[in-house]
């Protein structure tokens, strides 16, 4: 035995390992793109000026172009070459990555709105006068209006240019589509079956490591200026915190685009089917005489997860070339046999919840943290990438570990689920409890007395101290003033004179500043400002801290139940429907868990805004302020929603399993009994084969 044990031991370098790295690597690849468009939401939005509401679609446009095809290539795939299949997708993702980035090449150069009508020349001391009683300020104005009309405007047309993001996007998600279908089907037909909870943990850990290197390479394009190395960068009087910066957004996809080429090549050398791991191919009939002979000693050693199903998962499906006719014909009847099994049903819609709240949650969290914290783009999506992303990947591998270390049932991958819901959920819910206070911003969450304060009126940005400076209440220009406060712009913190140039600029004599000299002993000569955003309080940083985390503990959790879960749903299905049932998830929860939720998410958090942004010609662009407040309790209140009732469901879908096992157990002592009466009778009573028949009708998911 160990002699024949030796002998057809696998090579370190199997064909099946190959697929495995190739695989993972593919996994990889498209994790990074699907990372990095998440992590540059922010920047596509500000760079076409278009609101979160729109941005939803485009960033649902993925699963759109998932749902043209899933259903098709998940079953006509399965009986094709399954690898080239995939190459082929690389390949399709790899120009859909390139069409995103189009954009960037034809657009002009990015302009942000700003208040001021005068900027002085290089090396001069020439002063900004942002608050003019006269009617100079605005003829300065109009004219630069009519300059826009004139020109700008005549590129108007170039704001719909995120169209072509849509398009790309949508062409990366018709060629992700065979990838985890056939992908992981493929890896469970030819891999040992007490393999393939750790093979598929191993697959999504090296899957999430594109993610945590998408969210850093966002990170790092965000703080890169949009029109690097054609505009002069000591001219740009905004950095990487302000709410009108643009980051390189189309520098990762050209990334993205080149990774996918690469991971696609090894898929096209690889051969439509493989041996199961572990047997040659002159051993599968022995082995088949071996397994009937032994089948009553064998019995109790099976465990609960290797046949909780009533099909064989040992015939080879690969063997047998069946026509396109035959398969199309079979298509309707595998989607019946498919759709009456309840166990699967329940996985499906435990999962479509679920993924709403994922989906939603993943695509504004860095503008949660942004809004609610007061950090940075490029930080948020910095701390998303180094921080939980690795502690999902650890909790998918913990996950994967504990089912092949404990080799668990199917009711065991079932109770890991429920229990790292219950806790997950419970880290999530003391996320509401963690906020800092709003941004003091004068006449938007602050009068300009002083009092709290939070107006969705344009009107309230006007005060005596401003009434007389002919100030446009559109733009957004904040400055930073010594008192603490924020102001919308220069002009609205009453500042008479300015020194310096670009992001050195600093604005004296601000006149509302004057409202609050008294109780801040303020001098006149101190009533000054710098251009941004004022930080928030010192207690917030500490805030922050505390809720990043609780938000990395709340992901490890959570991803030690991804691995037992994706158990469940393979072992819910037979083996010939496995591809179809893989697919058919995908397709249903990308359409319905995929595309509404950035959709309503943007929706409703856009019904927080405080001040919207103002395109060039007119219009409004993309918010600048939240309030925070509202925007933590919208957000947060549908994660809410989305999890809680995913997590009942695991409850329903428990007892499911449990009764399932219940037949299983009936099923497996009928065989036994039918069984002993052949040894001991030579043949097995009618009254027996018609109890065991009339199980497996009951008990077949």
């Amino acid at each position: 035995m160990s002699v024949e044990t030796k002998e057809h031991r696998e090579p370190c370098c199997s064909k099946l390992k190959l697929f495995l790295a190739s695989l993972s690597f593919v996994y990889f690849a498209k994790a990074f793109g699907g990372s990095y468009m998440k992590s540059s939401i922010t920047q596509i939005e500000r760079r076409f000026d278009i609101p979160s509401s729109l941005i939803g679609v485009i960033d649902g446009s993925f699963e759109m172009g998932n749902l043209l095809v899933i259903a098709f290539v998940s079953y006509f795939g399965a009986k094709l070459h399954r690898p080239r299949l995939i190459g082929i997708g690389c390949l399709i993702m790899a120009a859909g990555a390139f069409l995103t980035a189009l954009p960037h090449l034809f657009q002009g150069r990015y302009v942000y709105e700003t208040s001021l009508s005068h900027i002085p020349e290089e090396n001069t001391t020439e002063s900004i006068l942002p608050c003019l009683t006269n009617t100079s300020h605005l003829g300065i104005h109009s004219t630069a209006v009519t300059y826009c009309v004139s020109t700008a405007c005549e590129k108007e047309a170039g704001s719909y240019m995120w169209i072509y993001v849509f398009l790309g996007n949508m062409l990366r998600g018709i060629g992700e589509t065979p990838v985890m279908p056939l992908g992981v089907s493929y890896l469970d037909d030819f891999a040992r079956e007490e393999n393939t909870a750790f093979y598929l943990a191993f697959i999504q850990t090296v899957g999430i490591l594109g993610p945590m290197f998408g969210f850093m390479f966002g990170s790092f394009c965000a703080k890169i200026y949009v029109d690097i190395g054609s505009v002069d960068l000591e001219s740009i009087s905004i950095n990487h915190k302000d709410s009108r910066w643009v980051g390189a957004w189309w520098l990762g996809f050209l990334v993205t685009g080149f990774l996918m080429l690469l991971a696609g090549i090894p898929f096209w050398f690889l051969p439509k089917s493989l041996p199961k791991q572990g047997k040659s191919p002159n051993q599968k009939k022995l082995n088949k005489e071996i397994v009937t002979k032994s089948c009553s000693d064998t019995t109790e050693e099976v465990k609960e997860q290797d046949s909780f199903l009533l099909e064989d998962n040992n015939e080879d499906h690969g063997s047998k070339p069946i026509s396109m006719n035959a398969m199309a014909k079979d298509f309707g009847p595998s989607l019946k046999r498919l759709f009456t099994n309840k166990v699967y049903l329940l996985v499906l819609l435990t999962s479509l919840v679920a993924i709403n709240g994922f989906i939603g949650m993943i695509t504004f969290k860095p503008k949660y943290m942004e809004q609610v914290y007061g950090q940075s783009p490029s930080k948020a999506i910095f701390l998303i990438g180094v921080m939980n992303l690795p502690a999902v990947a650890f909790g998918v591998i913990t996950g994967g570990f504990l089912m092949k270390r404990f080799k668990l049932s199917i009711l065991g991958a079932a109770r890991i689920c429920i229990i790292a819901s219950l806790l997950s959920f419970c880290l999530l819910l003391s996320q509401y409890f963690l906020y800092c206070d709003n941004s003091q911003v004068a006449g938007l969450t602050m009068t300009y007395q002083g009092a709290s304060e939070v107006s969705y009126e344009q009107e309230s940005l006007l005060s005596q101290c401003n009434m007389g400076c002919s100030c446009s209440l559109k733009h957004w220009d904040p400055v930073c003033a010594s008192n603490g406060m924020t102001y919308a712009s220069p002009c609205l913190a009453g500042c008479q004179t300015s020194t310096g140039i670009g992001k050195e600029m600093v604005f004296h004599n601000c006149t509302c500043m004057g409202e609050l000299t008294e109780e801040l002993s303020l001098s006149p000569s101190n009533r000054s400002a710098i251009l941004g955003q004022c930080p928030r309080k010192g207690d917030c940083d500490w805030m922050f801290k505390l809720y990043m985390a609780i938000s990395v503990m709340g992901a490890f959790v959570s991803a030690c139940g991804a691995t037992p879960g994706y158990i469940v749903l393979l072992r819910s299905i037979s083996h010939d429907l496995k591809s179809l049932a893989l697919g058919m998830q995908t397709l249903i929860v990308r359409t319905l868990g995929g595309i509404p939720p950035p959709i309503y998410f943007g929706a409703l958090i856009d019904r927080t805004c405080l001040k919207w942004g103002s395109k060039r010609c007119g219009g409004q662009g993309a918010c600048r302020l939240y309030d925070s407040h509202a925007f933590r309790i919208t957000f947060l209140g549908l994660v809410y929603v989305c999890y809680g009732t995913s997590y009942l469901l695991w409850g329903v879908l428990y007892r499911q399993l449990s009764k399932r096992q219940k037949k299983l157990a009936l099923r497996n002592q009928a065989k036994e009994t039918a069984l002993e009466a052949n040894r001991n009778n030579g043949h097995a009573t009618v009254s027996i084969i018609k109890n065991m028949d009339d199980l497996d009708r009951e008990s077949t998911i």
